[in-house]
């Protein structure tokens, strides 16, 4: 999402410094990967037993760069259809205030400087940040004007992040790891689904379709409800003991559970009403919802397993 509002005809012939500043921010999606990298901020914080700053310093930066070069690659690829949907057009490259090579080259140093940069976190997480980049960027990107399927491909580089913190505090992948990818991928679908629904018109002037039946039908909005109601279930999951070092009070799981079934709410709201405002709701759930599944998991380990 763009992070800034200015129109083209707002443009001073001379770019200033601010503008050029802005023009970044859009071009790496600065809102998004901000949002990305408080949930690679959340594993570490669920993971660690002792925070070592220059680790999250490391893990903020490196991951804002990783995602940064994800987003801005994406919109090299995707340059021609972002000019023809109302929501993208006014994007740096559309418009010319950024050129494609300089965009690439600002795509290149910021891959190279995050994979650097969780590295020194440990080899681990640096993998994870750059199997990320490629699956966004090679996979998922040139897939969303082929089959809906895109989704399905996106959900790996975008269930990354919570996990990743975990990998970066414990240099580890395993169930614990596995259980944080799991909820943030379930999470995907409804979320997307309902940003497909939600500028399904404007989508399809660049011949994408993100819905998976590539229609606003009941099929569709079935699935929204169907994988909210499974990360629901994983992500109080961890109540069971079943996962190894991720641990869940029975307290926090409750309250997990609530606020899934706040998401499933608006989830079957888009089913029953079909509208575009139904979906709206839904989207701004899930990113409440995740936001404070997380947060929730981040104080039940400080507060009751440390």
């Amino acid at each position: 999402m763009a992070i800034s509002s200015y129109k083209v005809q707002d443009i001073p012939l001379k770019n200033t410094p601010l503008l050029m500043l802005k023009d970044f921010f859009e071009l790496t999606k600065a809102r998004l990967a901000i949002s990305v990298v408080f949930s690679s901020l959340a594993g570490y914080l669920i993971a660690a037993n002792s925070y070592d700053f220059s680790i999250i310093i490391l893990l903020v930066v490196g991951g804002y760069c990783m995602v940064g070069a994800s987003n801005s690659f994406n919109q090299i690829i995707e340059k021609d259809l972002d000019a023809l949907m109302d929501r993208t057009r006014n994007r740096p490259i559309p418009t010319g205030r950024i050129s494609v090579s300089v965009a690439f080259i600002i795509s290149v140093l910021l891959t190279l400087t995050g994979i650097v940069i969780l590295y020194k976190i440990n080899p681990k997480t640096a993998l994870f940040g750059a199997i990320s980049i490629f699956i966004y960027t090679c996979l998922y990107t040139p897939l969303k004007t082929v089959t809906p399927l895109s989704v399905f491909v996106g959900a790996f580089p975008g269930a990354i992040p919570f996990m990743l913190g975990w990998v970066a505090a414990t240099n580890n992948f395993g169930i614990e790891a596995g259980a944080l990818f799991t909820i943030q991928f379930f999470w995907q679908f409804p979320h997307f689904w309902a940003l497909g629904w939600m500028l399904d018109e404007d989508y399809k002037k660049a011949g994408i379709s993100m819905l998976p039946t590539k229609k606003k039908d009941k099929a569709t909005a079935l699935q929204t409800v169907l994988y909210t109601i499974w990360m629901i279930m994983i992500s109080i999951f961890p109540v069971s003991g079943l996962t190894g070092d991720l641990n869940l009070s029975v307290f926090s799981a409750i309250l997990i559970g609530i606020i899934g079934l706040v998401m499933l709410y608006f989830s079957v709201n888009l089913y029953t009403k079909m509208t575009t405002e139904s979906a709206k709701n839904l989207f701004t759930a899930s990113v409440v919802c995740l936001t404070l599944v997380q947060i929730v998991y981040v104080i039940d380990k400080i507060y009751i397993w440390t």
